[in-house]
């Protein structure tokens, strides 16, 4: 693949959810610097919430996308999420994607919002969130969602894009059916992606499918030593051996020699991805971010 930016797909970074938070607007000021397209924060359940957090680097920056990835239906109202959605939009218009997915199985059950009906509830909250951002007054009786003649008094110009985080194949049907695009979550490769888009377009048809954003999240490791790259990836191909119930050898990353990452990252744009959002691995997380620009002919 030629490196002419115009022939690749975007470029995202995620902020860590380890790291402090106090840390996050001068990492979003540091990656808009390097040229990347996006920035995405997470909300999972004990460490950040994804609206503050959007906020603050939408304020601090002045050309990123920012990305939310991903806020679990369960725990929040479309109508409240709607609300925020809306009011980042306002104040900072086209600059915002904003993923919702199921949340984990297990945390929705720590605060008591796990519910045996996940698929209503994540087609019904995208379904409610996206008609309030156009500015509609809906009303809703659904399975697991119920509004009643609410209306948004401040509805955005025009509405962001909401994305779903899902990975099992009935729920990517269904963000082919419902959003604007699907978060595809990290240790896929190519051939993950592209099955991934099957079930995707069965859910859009064709048509609609042509329009739907796959945003691709991949771990990075850039690093000649052999040796010091596995050890810094072990602990995450363990975890995602166990999430995507697939052997050591199936859990993607971009790692190793920056050569290679690039080439890994290629592959996920050429397989559908149009955005691959890179989750650093290990020391000077900016720095390895570079390298990979670099070699992607991006800097």
């Amino acid at each position: 693949m030629s490196s002419d930016r115009s022939q690749q797909g975007r470029i995202g970074v995620m902020f860590d959810r380890d790291r402090q938070p106090e840390e996050l607007t001068p990492f979003a000021r540091e990656v808009e610097d390097l040229g990347v397209d996006d920035l995405w924060v997470v909300e999972d359940l004990a460490w950040a919430g994804a609206m503050s957090s959007a906020a603050l680097v939408l304020a601090a920056t002045e050309r990123l996308r920012v990305g939310i990835g991903i806020a679990p239906a369960p725990l929040r109202n479309p109508a409240l999420l709607a609300m925020e959605l809306a009011m980042l939009e306002r104040v900072f218009p086209g600059r915002l994607i904003a993923g919702i997915g199921h949340g984990a199985p297990q945390w929705m059950a720590q605060v008591g919002a796990a519910t045996p009906r996940k698929l209503a509830l994540l087609e019904e909250t995208i379904g409610a969130v996206k008609a309030l951002l156009r500015g509609e007054t809906l009303t809703v009786e659904g399975q697991v969602v119920h509004i009643d003649g609410v209306r948004l008094v401040h509805p955005p110009a025009a509405a962001p894009p909401v994305v779903a985080g899902v990975v099992r194949p009935r729920s990517l049907e269904l963000s082919g059916r419902v959003a604007d695009g699907t978060v595809i979550a990290e240790g896929q490769g190519p051939r993950e992606v592209e099955a991934a888009l099957r079930h995707i377009r069965k859910g859009a048809g064709e048509a609609g499918a042509a329009a739907h954003e796959v945003v691709v999240f991949t771990h990075l490791c850039v690093g000649d030593d052999p040796e010091r790259v596995a050890a810094a990836t072990a602990p995450i191909v363990e975890e995602y051996m166990g999430w995507l119930k697939v052997p050591a050898h199936e859990v993607f990353l971009a790692a190793g020699p920056v050569a290679t990452a690039a080439e890994r990252i290629r592959s996920l744009w050429d397989a559908g991805a149009g955005t691959v959002v890179l989750r650093p691995v290990g020391e000077d997380p900016a720095g390895q971010v570079r390298e990979a620009l670099a070699a992607l002919g991006r800097v």
